[in-house]
């Protein structure tokens, strides 16, 4: 017991450790609806500092963008969630393709094991926990399923795109903590996408129901989606129908400040990963992750 207890104080004073621990101790929600509001103000020396001091720190050029020019965003959140210039993300044209949905990092991909999805090394979560599914209906539907999660770093282009040809029959806001998702919060804090802020969007598919989730994160001043708009902070968890068909590589929704999204896939699907996508593996927003029905 006393190994025990001293193995888990070392680990606390690591780097790693002290950074996971302040996350506990910081006013989370209060830190994200500051940040929010100063991410949403016109203020033209608010917004000059937050979009220069941003781009400056994060080497962000615009040569990818619709918008060339940083004077030409309207807030940092305009700047933020900036669009593509047209053909900037070709879309893979592979039959039954599966793109990622989003510009960004794989944190992990694999396959859904006795309805758990791995985090981190060492690290698993329930499905069922992350789709908010209170009866385990989903948990056992995606029983032998696969999944992506891309991690969206400060940098990246913060628009979430389909990953296939849908039609979103529902969303679900769930409402959490706000932990950071970089992978050093994956590999220390349990649970960690079941348990943030995130929203569920739910598909019926070719390959049976799929889900895209978008995960908030520390400082993420807020969750959209086309069908929703922003979505408003509760208590409770928010659940809308809807009936809207969207294309593989239609826009789906953004982020206000940086996250994670996760593709989850039904066994049905009998998606085959490509080898060369794998932890660390860099992606763009329509490249190809691997090919439906393989099984």
């Amino acid at each position: 017991m006393k190994n025990s207890l001293k193995q888990k104080a070392q680990q606390l004073l690591t780097r790693d450790g002290l950074f996971t621990a302040a996350q506990h101790l910081v006013p989370q929600q209060k830190i994200s609806e500051v940040a929010g509001r100063l991410a949403a103000s016109q203020n033209p020396i608010v917004k000059k500092a937050f979009v220069s001091t941003f781009a400056k720190a994060y080497g962000i050029t615009l040569e990818e963008y619709a918008r060339q020019n940083l004077a030409d965003f309207k807030s940092f959140n305009d700047f933020f969630t900036r669009e593509l210039a047209e053909e900037a993300r070709p879309i893979d044209s592979t039959e039954q393709g599966i793109v990622s949905p989003a510009d960004g990092m794989i944190s992990q991909i694999g396959y859904i094991e006795q309805g758990q999805i791995l985090q981190a090394k060492g690290r698993d979560y329930a499905v069922s926990h992350l789709l908010a599914d209170t009866n385990n209906q989903d948990g056992n539907y995606y029983e032998g399923g696969s999944f992506a999660t891309v991690y969206l770093a400060p940098s990246n282009y913060h628009r979430v795109h389909m990953p296939f040809d849908g039609t979103l029959v529902e969303t679900r806001y769930v409402p959490g903590t706000l932990f950071s998702v970089n992978n050093v919060t994956a590999q220390n804090v349990p649970d960690l996408f079941a348990r943030n802020e995130r929203l569920v969007c739910i598909f019926e598919t070719e390959y049976g129901r799929a889900a895209v989730v978008l995960v908030g994160a520390m400082i993420v001043a807020g969750i959209e989606t086309v069908a929703t708009g922003k979505i408003d902070r509760t208590d409770s968890i928010q659940t809308l129908e809807h009936n809207l068909s969207l294309k593989k590589g239609d826009e789906l929704g953004r982020f206000y400040l940086g996250s994670t999204a996760i593709v989850v896939m039904p066994k049905s699907a009998g998606v085959e990963w490509s080898q060369d996508m794998e932890h660390g593996s860099v992606v763009q927003m329509g490249q190809l992750l691997g090919v439906a029905n393989q099984a």
